[in-house]
Formats: structure tokens, C-alpha cells, sequence
């Protein structure tokens, strides 16, 4: 298993992992060809140097994918932090162990850029994903909101 950073040619892929549970059907589109607004997405995320589409390539197949962004931050003494989102392993990859050496993997990257943290939501819908997140560290710090625009 190689971590690595995403190309073109594995958003088909990512794509499909995201849409690969209940919630993701409802807000991901994977259709060939892929809508327009991924290849945006992706060429934005491309040109950010402070964020990357990471993989967990095994063997040619994408079986794990997150985005990690590093973002600068004047609260915390100017300390930056990482945000980790879009998080997804094969439905046969879990369990593995995968899941935990992907975010080992980002976590490292955001030591390496100098963040003091590494923050990410879950929805509510997802406990097992809490329990994952709980046993790598995190903790439930911040109540979390959005605003859908």
C-alpha cells in the first residue's frame, strides 16, 4: 500500500468511493462521464498548496481517499492546523487497519508543515466513524455547525 497524492486519473475512483454509503448517494454524483464540478474541485485543490487529495494506492486501486488542508490560523499564538474531510476507505479495505495508517500518514504531513492540530467533523450519522476517530486521539472538543449555501 503506497500513500500518495492524487492524480486525474484516479478521480473516477474517488468519486465512486464517496458515493460508496448511504449518505454519500445522496450528495455525490458518480456518472460517466463525472460532472464538471469534480475536475473544478480537483483542479482547485491542484493549485492550493496548502491542501492535497491523498490516496491509499494498492497495487493501481484506490482504496482510501481524504483531503487535507492546512490552513494558517492567528488564534492558538499563529499555530496552524490541519482539517482532514472527505474521508473514505473500500467497503472491503475496512477493518483493515488501512484507515488508521492513511490518517497516521496526514497526520505526519501536518507535523511536517509545523500544525499544532488536526481537526476534522463527522456527521452525526456515522458512529462508527466517531469510535474510529476516538481511537486514533481525537476528541470531542467543539460543537460543529454549518450553513448550507
Amino acid at each position: 500500500m503506497q500513500f500518495r497524492d492524487a492524480t486525474r486519473q484516479d478521480l473516477d475512483a474517488i468519486v465512486a468511493l464517496l458515493a460508496d454509503d448511504e449518505l454519500g448517494k445522496t450528495r455525490e454524483r458518480f456518472e460517466t462521464p463525472l460532472p464538471d464540478c469534480y475536475e473544478t474541485a480537483f483542479q482547485a485543490i491542484q493549485r492550493d498548496p496548502n491542501s492535497r487529495l491523498l490516496i491509499a494506492d494498492d497495487d493501481g486501486t484506490v482504496a482510501g481517499c481524504l483531503q487535507i488542508t492546512m490552513i494558517p490560523n492567528i488564534s492558538h499564538q499563529g499555530g496552524w492546523r490541519a482539517l482532514i474531510e472527505g474521508v473514505r476507505i473500500a467497503a472491503d479495505q475496512r477493518g483493515s487497519g488501512l484507515g488508521r495508517k492513511m490518517f497516521e500518514h496526514a497526520i505526519g504531513l501536518a507535523r511536517d508543515k509545523g500544525c499544532r492540530m488536526v481537526q476534522l467533523t463527522t456527521d452525526k450519522a456515522r458512529p462508527d466513524a466517531f469510535a474510529f476517530y476516538e481511537n486514533l486521539g481525537f476528541k470531542h472538543s467543539h460543537a460543529g455547525m454549518k450553513l448550507p449555501l
